[in-house]
């Protein structure tokens, strides 16, 4: 078995924290403000979910680091499974619908969404309960995890349910999101240069250019970087899992090990980073209702001590200019 110490533990926990609090923000902006519930969000919504029940199973997978099969073990290896499945899922959901709506230029309906939840949800329950059932989660020497359970090494088929757990759709995603993000970078690149062309007609005419709003929202094209951050966190639990089936002694390199933790437990705290403190509309939204908060405690005390004092009115001087005399001055400035 792979040996986890102490400062691996603490920096793989530090993640799932990190990602579960990244998650439950994510959440509670989309269930606080209704302004913010696009489409967009609310697939982000569902990822993010998925994303939290991650961070938990990890976490105590992490805390416990099993030595052995157990009922917790393969409690915590089935709702690890279920939810990283469903993570893969939910993010290949958000870049097709990135593509049928920014390339097709398709409208999406109820539809599309109700196709993407009983793929998202149901396939991984379904391949869950398959392996419970069968007996296949259980403990795996941490060699294809950082602590936590997953696929029980003494399996003689346990390479064929590796895959159908997790890394065939793993892999499937490696493949299919970046076909998918060049072709929606390719048309947004392709529809700014259009909108350029037809602005450069009026630049004799124009000082300064409109700021036209594009087709696509804010939102959307920052979905765009969910693959990316994807393929980025992922890919070193795809390279310790080749390594095993390779026997390969590098699979129990601290460093692998160490970037393999913090990749499948962190996608919610990226995500977080990429859509709420990277996201003007979100952030000042979110630092507002802070500040709000915050001096209405402070206000408190002196709108009662000032709750029984009359202000004077201020002498009105003849030659004070009037409204109406201030609004050019106004408007100017």
């Amino acid at each position: 078995p792979t040996e986890l110490y102490t400062s691996e533990r603490v920096v793989v926990l530090i993640s799932c924290v990190l990602s579960f609090l990244g998650s439950s923000l994510l959440v509670c902006t989309h269930a606080l403000w209704p302004e913010l519930r696009t489409r967009p969000r609310q697939l982000l919504l569902y990822l993010s979910l998925a994303d939290l029940l991650s961070a938990v199973s990890y976490f105590y997978g992490v805390l416990q680091d099993f030595d052995r099969t157990s009922w917790d073990c393969v409690l915590q290896g089935a709702l690890s499974t279920f939810s990283n499945t469903s993570s893969f899922f939910w993010t290949m959901a958000i870049a097709l619908y990135l593509y049928i709506t920014i390339v097709r230029g398709s409208p999406t309906g109820t539809g599309l969404l109700c196709c993407f939840h009983v793929v998202s949800w149901g396939v991984p329950l379904g391949i869950t309960v398959a392996a419970v059932a069968l007996k296949k989660i259980g403990y795996d020497a941490s060699n294809v995890s950082v602590g936590w359970c997953w696929v029980n090494l003494d399996a003689e088929d346990r390479v064929l349910w590796m895959l159908l757990t997790g890394k065939v759709w793993e892999i499937l995603a490696y493949v299919t999101l970046p076909v998918l993000y060049i072709l929606i970078k390719k048309h947004i690149n392709r529809a700014v240069s259009i909108l350029l062309l037809s602005l450069s007609e009026y630049r004799p005419i124009l000082s300064r250019a409109p700021a036209f709003p594009p087709r696509t929202s804010i939102a959307d094209k920052k979905l765009i970087l969910i693959p990316v951050i994807f393929i980025i966190l992922r890919i070193w639990s795809t390279v310790r899992f080749i390594l095993t089936l390779c026997n390969s002694p590098a699979v129990q390199n601290s460093f692998l090990v160490v970037l393999h933790g913090i990749g499948n437990t962190f996608q919610g705290g990226a995500n977080c980073i990429m859509f709420v403190l990277c996201t003007r509309v979100v952030r000042t939204q979110l630092f507002s209702s802070i500040c709000c908060c915050h001096y209405d405690e402070l206000d408190w005390p002196l709108r009662r001590s000032n709750s029984n004092w009359q202000h004077p009115e201020p002498h009105k001087d003849k030659d004070e200019p009037g409204p109406e005399r201030v609004k050019p001055l106004l408007s100017n400035t």
